[in-house]
């Protein structure tokens, strides 16, 4: 195995994330914040890292096979987030705390530990918007670029190219990367722009558009996205919301080429929003049929509200506009359901994804067809194209895994002293990278500020794992991987 090349794209990598904490190091300058120094500390110690990785890596042969994009897809997601986790540390927060946050900020998920947001530098509220943003490019070049190629999770359905990716695979990411990068940030410049024309200072404006292309959550204030309730910047978030679900190549192609074809042609984006507006739905009717009286202030804003958190939930981005796990057992029942539902394949999100859970549906009722007609043999196809053994038992195995570690974080989060529901939605949004769980304890309305040490290292390890799409980890863990 060559790690030239892999410790090489981590310290570059490291060098960079160092590069992303001096706009927050500039803003707490000009606020004249009494902990300025904690980025500029964090840079140094950050920067000179990633040239010592740099440094031990340079010359020698830097081919990158598979293994060695394995090892890196790894590594990457658990190194960064410790190193991110330095200006928190740094900054006054315990190290439980900051890891918590760093990786629950670079994998996109949301979910916080850390209290007292309006009232916190804007250096350290800008650290964590950054880190979601940096998260959700990483994720969606992973899910465009690397898995595709690792054959992960049923992922090869989406690869780029079936060209060998011995000596070509660095290459081929960089190209995706800037291809992908283009669309990224031209939808969070609009989706910045339209939060500022409709009511945000531009502080939270450029906050909230990081945290809403990345599907991330992270907000400025303790509230949520509930702090701007009843203003126009909450029908932009559905937009976008739905938007960072979504593949981004296909906007990529609708922005850089001007084709929408593929964007409503492609099945992904069709399920997602049937799902959401049919939850959303079931959801107001139910209340406006309950015999003592909706919830709602009114159906207009019940829909609202319904629509909002639902495509919240199922995108993974974690944004609250109200307490929804307080509207009743079935509503509670349908947003757990949304936890594990996840967007689309390409996307900044998690979860089990449409495409799985499309081919998944298939294969069922081809099965069921073959237990009446032995005989038949009807293919199974998803987006006009057979789906192959491969791509069907890399599916199941991606759910089996998806499931085993969901049911084994909630029973290790019961241990810690939380009540069931309490556990079983803190071990599925962390899984799934959705952000709030459900509950007094972890819900929309609370923080994850209450759990244990361990029970908050239980929720960043499984943070990772869904991030990773478990199938990548577990293999970099057998011992055949690290033999020959």
């Amino acid at each position: 195995m060559q790690l030239r090349p892999v410790i090489l794209a981590l310290g570059l990598l490291t060098v960079l994330l160092a590069v992303a904490m001096l706009p927050c190091a500039l803003i707490d300058l000009a606020d004249g914040d009494e902990k300025a120094h904690v980025f500029v500390a964090s840079f140094s110690f950050s920067a000179l890292l990633g040239g010592l990785c740099w440094v031990l890596a340079r010359g020698g042969e830097m081919r990158m096979g598979q293994r060695e994009a394995f090892l890196l897809t790894v590594i990457v997601w658990v190194v960064l987030p410790a190193i991110a986790a330095v200006p928190f540390i740094v900054s006054g927060h315990s190290i439980t705390d900051s890891i918590f946050e760093s990786v629950s900020g670079i994998t996109t998920t949301g979910a916080t530990a850390f209290t007292g947001l309006d009232d916190m530098p804007r250096g350290v509220l800008l650290w964590r918007s950054i880190l979601q943003w940096i998260g959700g490019i990483g994720i969606i070049v992973t899910a465009v670029a690397i898995l595709p190629q690792l054959r992960v999770g049923g992922m090869q359905l989406f690869s780029l190219e079936s060209s060998d990716m011995t000596g070509k695979f660095l290459p081929r990411v960089s190209d995706i990367a800037a291809y992908i990068g283009y669309a990224y940030l031209i939808l969070s410049a609009v989706c910045a722009l339209l939060y500022g024309l409709t009511g945000m200072n531009w502080f939270d404006a450029i906050n909230h558009s990081m945290t809403t292309l990345s599907a991330g959550g992270f907000s400025t204030y303790d509230a949520s996205f509930g702090h701007f309730n009843g203003t126009p910047s909450v029908y932009v978030a559905m937009v976008f919301m739905a938007i960072a679900a979504m593949p981004i190549s296909l906007f990529a192609i609708l922005i850089l080429q001007g084709r929408i074809g593929p964007l409503i042609t492609d099945p992904q984006p069709r399920l997602f929003l049937a799902l959401a507006l049919g939850i959303a739905i079931i959801i107001v009717v139910y209340h406006e049929l309950r015999l003592e009286g909706s919830a709602f202030e009114s159906l207009w804003q019940g829909g609202v509200d319904a629509v909002f958190n639902v495509i919240s939930v199922i995108s993974g981005t974690g944004y609250a506009t109200a307490a929804y796990d307080t509207w009743g057992h079935p509503v509670v029942a349908l947003f757990l359901i949304a936890t594990f539902l996840g967007g689309c394949a390409g996307s900044a999100s998690c979860g089990i994804k449409m495409f799985r859970l499309e081919i998944t549906a298939r294969a069922l009722i081809a099965w069921s067809q073959r237990m009446v007609q032995p005989h038949r043999r009807a293919p199974i196809r998803y987006g006009g194209r057979i789906v192959d053994e491969e791509t069907l038992q890399s599916v199941m195995v991606f759910l089996f895994l998806y499931l085993v570690t969901f049911m084994a974080a909630a029973a290790a989060l019961s241990f810690t002293g939380l009540d069931p529901l309490a556990a079983i939605s803190a071990s599925a949004t962390s899984v799934s990278n959705v952000g709030p769980g459900l509950g007094p304890e972890v819900g929309p309305s609370t923080t994850f500020a209450s759990l244990t040490d361990t029970g908050k290292w239980i929720c960043s390890i499984a943070m990772l794992l869904g991030r990773l799409e478990f199938v990548a980890v577990f293999v970099v863990l057998t011992p055949r991987f690290w033999r020959g």
